[in-house]
């Protein structure tokens, strides 16, 4: 499965690169003062300045440009794990799953306790029908004092867990995430799924309610919300949704299965 920036990526793997480099604790130069830029090599330098471009040419999707900017990172600088990482991200865009588990595990190798790659890491096995083996690197990046987006490994534990057939991990990893960021979308909507497939329509309510207050809903949350106000029995604000997916998604799946009354699938 090709990893999708705009959906997990964006939430569990886009911003742990925009942190690259940022999760461990700084070196100590020998005099005991913080390490510097001043500190690092000419040749660490232009890598990081290539990660960088690199990085940009990921965000706009420009992802054959954005690995030669990784490799050129790697050739001036073969120890810079943030580069395997993000050569790993852009073959999972890619579709490369082999590459993509060397450039990780060559990754890992350089910066175990990394808990951003850890969590992408997770999230690869994942997507890759090894749910199973992502739990592990989810802990792991959770358990890290440094990581500053745990909601983003709560919420993919949470997924993968669903994926496992897992609804009692889903819920508490869940519900971790919400309290720690009540503000985040995706969580929100992974607990109105949750709760509505349990059929506890309040709760999903609850939680639709507040994804849909958003400026810009995706196909597949606009139908949740369809189905979940129509369990309710909220007509008008059923009508207001399908008329929202009919406007901006008229030829998505999630409006096709509205139009054969696919409400149970």
């Amino acid at each position: 499965m090709t990893v999708r920036r705009s959906v997990w990526l964006g939430v569990s793997l886009l911003s742990a690169i925009l942190l690259l480099g940022c999760a461990a604790k700084p070196a100590v130069a020998p005099d005991s003062e913080l390490a510097t830029s001043f500190d690092k090599t000419d040749n660490q330098k232009r890598a990081r300045i290539r990660l960088q471009l690199a990085i940009g040419y990921y965000q706009q999707g420009q992802l054959n440009v954005a690995l030669d900017e990784v490799k050129l990172a790697l050739q001036t600088d073969p120890n810079l794990a943030d580069a395997y990482s993000m050569a790993a991200l852009i073959y999972m865009d890619q579709g490369e799953t082999r590459q993509a588990e060397e450039n990780f595990t060559r990754a890992l190798r350089l910066a175990p306790n990394d808990p951003d790659l850890s969590n992408n890491y997770g999230w690869f096995l994942c997507q890759n029908g090894r749910a199973n083996q992502s739990i592990p690197y989810f802990e792991a990046a959770l358990r890290s004092k440094t990581y500053q987006s745990p909601a983003k490994a709560l919420n993919n534990a949470g997924t993968c867990s669903l994926i496992l057939k897992d609804k009692v991990a889903a819920d508490r990893y869940f519900n971790e995430a919400f309290r720690l960021d009540p503000g985040n979308l995706t969580t929100s909507t992974n607990l109105a799924r949750l709760n509505y497939e349990r059929c506890d329509l309040e709760r999903a309510r609850f939680y639709i309610n507040r994804v849909t207050k958003a400026d810009v809903l995706s196909a597949e949350v606009l139908w949740l919300a369809i189905k979940i106000e129509r369990k309710v029995g909220d007509r008008a604000a059923e009508n207001s949704l399908v008329t929202q997916l009919r406007r901006r998604y008229p030829d998505s799946a999630e409006f096709a299965a509205y139009q054969r009354g696919a409400f149970n699938e």
